[in-house]
């Protein structure tokens, strides 16, 4: 074996100067890292059709996006399985911020309601930016002779079982609201679900049920053009929009709130320094004037905040409504 000391010493000052270079290299700060963030479009998947109340606040919300990210920023629509399938899209996609969820209240309650999910709706995302609610509003026909929720709720004491209320499906929000309504009330109503919203407002407005808990940016022209009429919003205060409308708790059920919500989650283990940067610019297109103008004419209440205050945000619902699902014996079938 020929070896020399003396020529293996010569090679360590290049040995040194490579791993001076590795350890540099791994010890820039991922602040630094995220600040080349993004470097390509962001997609923001909505796992809803085209045209409903999600997709159109993504769009909106997203377009200001753009602006702010000086990237493109997409809107996917990945519909079907009660959101599940664009969901696990985003559960399973790479935590770099490049794609992203509007998510809403399936977030939180499909875990309960789909107990053999493949993920997991708080473990697998992290919050990134709450963008708002819109309490949900109990609607029923102008015909219908209950002219107050007190009217409501004493008919259904008066003849168990006889009144009705629509849903767009079994585990919708406004099933998980009507059973929560029924338990919070006291009375019995029998839960008529159907394959969405539109037909279930057509057997309303059909005055072929008795009243039905709404997210009100499906109901809101209905309800201005005088075709349904509004008793109480599932709210802890009364909404701009209907302010002359008494909350569920004015009208006689203390503590009852119901709401569909929206806000942005990233997948899992996304850099800190990414979920900050999206953060910020996301209040910042809230803040924008149009942006604000376009949500609150939907019936959007604006609720920007900190990923921390939105990560509590969706596990308290995931906690809520769980014991809702439990108690009524609520299934997706």
């Amino acid at each position: 074996m020929n070896w020399s000391p003396r020529r293996d010493n010569r090679r360590w000052p290049g040995v040194l100067r490579l791993l001076g270079v590795v350890v540099a290299a791994a010890s820039i700060p991922c602040a630094a890292l995220a600040q080349a963030y993004p470097g390509k479009p962001v997609r923001i998947v909505v796992p809803f059709p085209p045209g409903g109340a999600v997709d159109t606040i993504a769009r909106v919300v997203g377009q200001k996006l753009a602006d702010h990210l000086g990237q493109p920023v997409v809107v996917d629509n990945r519909p079907g399985a009660s959101a599940n399938i664009g969901t696990e899209l985003v559960a399973k996609a790479a935590p770099d911020g490049y794609t992203l969820l509007m998510a809403a209240n399936g977030l939180a309650t499909n875990n309960t309601l789909f107990p053999k999910l493949t993920f997991n709706g708080i473990r697998d995302f992290t919050a990134v930016a709450r963008i708002g609610y819109a309490p949900l509003v109990l609607v029923v026909h102008p015909s219908f002779q209950a002219r107050s929720l007190n009217e409501l709720i004493a008919l259904a004491k008066a003849e168990p079982g006889k009144l009705t209320y629509a849903s767009a499906g079994n585990g919708s929000s406004g099933h998980l609201a009507g059973e929560l309504f029924k338990i919070s009330a006291r009375i019995d109503v029998l839960h008529v679900p159907y394959k969405g919203g539109a037909p279930a407002i057509t057997d309303l407005l059909g005055a072929r049920i008795s009243f039905m808990p709404i997210n009100p940016i499906e109901a809101l022209s209905h309800i201005k053009s005088q075709r349904l009429r509004v008793l109480a919003v599932a709210s802890d205060r009364r909404v701009g929009f209907l302010a002359d409308v008494p909350t569920v708790s004015e009208a006689g059920v203390p503590g009852f709130e119901a709401s569909v919500w929206w806000g942005l989650v990233a997948p899992a283990k996304t850099p800190r320094e990414i979920v900050t940067r999206l953060n910020a610019e996301t209040l910042q297109a809230l803040g924008d004037t149009a942006v604000r103008s376009k949500l609150t004419e939907l019936g959007v209440v604006i609720t920007p905040g900190t990923p921390e205050q939105f990560g509590d945000f969706i596990r308290a619902e995931d906690e809520r409504w769980a014991s809702v699902i439990k108690a009524s014996g609520i299934t997706p079938d």
